[in-house]
Order: structure tokens, then sequence, then C-alpha cells
């Protein structure tokens, strides 16, 4: 009796941690070169050029003078659905102060299928197709959620994999909103084309049109 409970919390612990880390991995494709490894705070954000839902390209640059919650996550991922309404949450929350969230989805599945999950979970923020290349520009992302802090200048404020409680998250959105943005001189073109870009990529929930 005594070695069937020992197992059966052995199981519950082993759960547990599954559902704490949502692991993703893919050991037979083949990676780039792997960036952010070891401590990232305070390293400049890989800039990615990435699909909406819709077909649209997002570039984390667009989003320069912006605080970024980079998200990265899966529909088969039981973390990732807790973390999803903290998410929708804080956007209406710190939206006016700047915040973005950006969710990248690491699925195989097609747009249509994220796109008809998000809009089931109510999702208020821009989702992205996740490709090898920002996975690996990232780190090499294998456990979901994982989520990354982006300060205001594109510099990374913290890093974060696994599920944490809703008053974690906030307090690093909170680091990056009160981040201050040091305006870099850019000639009158290249101030037209970012302003174009963050246009071109205003956040949208996902329609029911694009879930079908």
């Amino acid at each position: 009796m005594k070695r069937n409970a020992v197992v059966f919390v052995a199981l519950v612990v082993v759960v547990m941690a599954l559902l704490a880390t949502g692991r993703y991995l893919d050991r037979t494709r083949k990676h780039g070169p792997i960036r952010l490894v070891g401590n990232v705070r305070g390293v400049p954000a890989p800039d990615f050029d990435l699909l909406t839902l819709d077909g649209h390209k997002v570039r984390l640059s667009d989003y320069r003078g912006k605080a970024v919650l980079l998200n990265f996550w899966a529909t088969w991922c039981p973390p990732c659905k807790v973390e999803m309404p903290w998410f929708v949450d804080l956007q209406n929350q710190y939206r006016e102060d700047g915040l973005v969230v950006l969710g990248v989805a690491m699925d195989d599945s097609e747009a249509s299928k994220i796109a008809e999950f998000a809009h089931e979970m109510g999702v208020n923020y821009q989702v992205l197709l996740g490709t090898d290349k920002v996975s690996d520009d990232y780190g090499d992302v294998q456990y979901l959620p994982t989520t990354f802090y982006i300060d205001r200048n594109g510099m990374i404020v913290d890093k974060m994999a696994g599920l944490l409680s809703r008053q974690e998250i906030e307090n690093d959105v909170k680091k990056v909103v009160n981040s201050t943005y040091k305006v870099n001189p850019t000639s009158s073109s290249q101030a037209h084309a970012q302003v174009r870009h963050r246009a071109e990529a205003e956040i949208k929930p996902p329609s029911k049109a694009a879930a079908q």
C-alpha cells in the first residue's frame, strides 16, 4: 500500500511538472544558429518578420517605443490556456500605457485552426505564426509557454519559461511599461516607414471569418 501511495504521488508530481512547463521539443529538425543563450537580460531582442493570422507581415521593430510582452505558446499547451485570459486582461489594462501583447503560435496547425482557437479564447491581441527561425533566434524555444518582456528600446528586461502567477507576470509588465524610450535620430523616410509598418500591424482580435 505504501509503495502504491508513493507511486501515485510521484505520478502527480510528474503531471504537475508537465502542466507547469508545457514542454515543446522537436529534436528531429535541423537548427540554425542559436541566439540568446544564457542570461538574456539587457540584450537586444532579435527582430523578426512573422505573419499574422490574416497574412500580414509584422516585425518586432514595428513596435519600437512600445512595451512588448512576447509570448510563445501553442493550442495544445495547457498552461498557455491558463495564461491567455490574463494576457487579455493585461492588454486591456495597460494598452493606454503602451503595452503590446504578441502571441507567437508554435503550432504545426493551419492558421485557420489557430484563429478559431484564439477566437474561442477571446484573444484581443495580435497572434503571429511562429517559425523555426524565430525559435532559434530566441534561444531555441523548447518550453511553452515562454515569455519575453521587451522594453520600449527593444531590450529584453526578463524571460520566463513555464506557468507563473498572474501577479508575477504583471510585475514584469510594469517593468517594461515604465521603461523610458530613448529616441534615436532617424531620417524622415525611416520615420514614415516605421509609422506605416505599425499602422499595417494594428492589433485586431481574431474574427469569426478568419477562424473559418
